[in-house]
């Protein structure tokens, strides 16, 4: 199933096209990324999305129902946590959390049980009676994704989620943010933290302008963005079998998807039964081919003799793929 889905999505503030024509599809039950420099349109997507913005142009379906036709019973579906919210300093914590309840009508003793239990996921059960001012920032942040849950929605869309946080409270949200997705969570963010999201999304879009460059698995969104692929292959060094890293070099220089070679240090490894070694050499080569060129390239090599020891693809990292598309390099 399709958790969120927009069909030409637009926004504009008069002559400035905030969102324009964005498609996206997010199934149900997956951690989503949206990433993109300061004006990509982001955090007006995540608002449409929310329903504090109205599109210029363009649906939107949450679980399958027109945001348009279904407002009402779409709103206890969703949960927002803006970039910049608001606390109210004078209330405990446990009291901020019950007024966002009954906001949501929640009965007394739902309101009680949702507290409760939001505490112990958040990590805050034990700031339950404590002024909300006195919360350090990444506390005021997971009190903040609390209220977003408090009428247990099926669909998060949390904007930068960890946006100034220490690297200890980076690690808590990103621990929380999978376990909400274990619960069954559909989960949409946004961030600059690239690393983060390579580490923790199934799926990433990468916005420019207001327009959706590429969306998808990381690693396909990764395939796209690559252009070249560098390829580390390790020979044995065999002079009996007449595999040698010169003859291995040799070869992938007559094969034209191989531009350029790149051998490495010698490293020695053991083997097994002997108290000496094995000599291996490491080879990097820039690769211009596809899956099936790729497979040609390695059967190429055992095929003439060659002891490949290891034949493993470098991919690009996801802030190498999000500056070279939001550069116009991938057309």
């Amino acid at each position: 199933m399709v958790a969120v889905a927009t069909r030409d999505l637009s926004r504009h503030y008069g002559k400035i096209q905030a969102v324009n024509q964005l498609n996206l599809k997010i199934p149900t039950g997956s951690l989503f990324g949206l990433i993109g420099p300061n004006g990509a349109g982001k955090t007006t997507t995540l608002r449409m999305l929310a329903g504090l913005l109205e599109p210029s142009s363009g649906d939107i379906r949450l679980n399958e129902l027109s945001q348009k036709q279904y407002w009402r019973e779409i709103q206890w579906q969703i949960g927002y946590m803006p970039d910049f919210f608001g606390v109210y300093d004078n209330l405990l914590v446990w009291e901020y959390l019950d007024f966002y309840a009954r906001c949501y009508r929640l009965t007394p003793e739902r309101r009680a049980r949702a507290i409760s239990d939001l505490l112990d996921l958040v990590d805050l059960g034990e700031k339950r009676d404590v002024y909300v001012h006195t919360l350090s920032r990444g506390m005021r942040q997971r009190l903040c994704l609390a209220h977003a849950l408090v009428h247990d929605p099926q669909i998060l869309l949390l904007d930068e989620p960890a946006s100034g946080l220490d690297p200890r409270a980076r690690v808590e949200m990103r621990m929380l943010l999978r376990e909400l997705q274990s619960m069954g969570k559909t989960i949409l963010l946004s961030s600059h933290i690239l690393v983060e999201l390579a580490e923790l999304c199934d799926q990433v879009a990468i916005m420019e302008r207001g327009q959706l460059v590429v969306s998808g698995a990381i690693d396909e969104v990764l395939r796209k963005a690559a252009g070249r692929r560098t390829i580390a292959i390790q020979v044995l060094n065999d002079p009996g079998c007449n595999s040698t890293p010169d003859r291995a070099i040799a070869l992938l220089e007559q094969i034209p998807s191989v531009q350029n070679i790149f051998p490495q240090d010698r490293v020695v490894a053991a083997t097994p039964g002997s108290s000496g070694g094995l000599g291996i050499t490491s080879i990097e080569i820039e690769f211009y081919g596809d899956e099936f060129a790729r497979a040609d390239l390695l059967e190429k090599l055992v095929s003439d003799k060659i002891r490949v020891a290891a034949f493993n693809e470098t991919i690009t990292n996801l802030e190498e793929a999000f500056l070279r598309l939001t550069q116009g390099e991938v057309g």
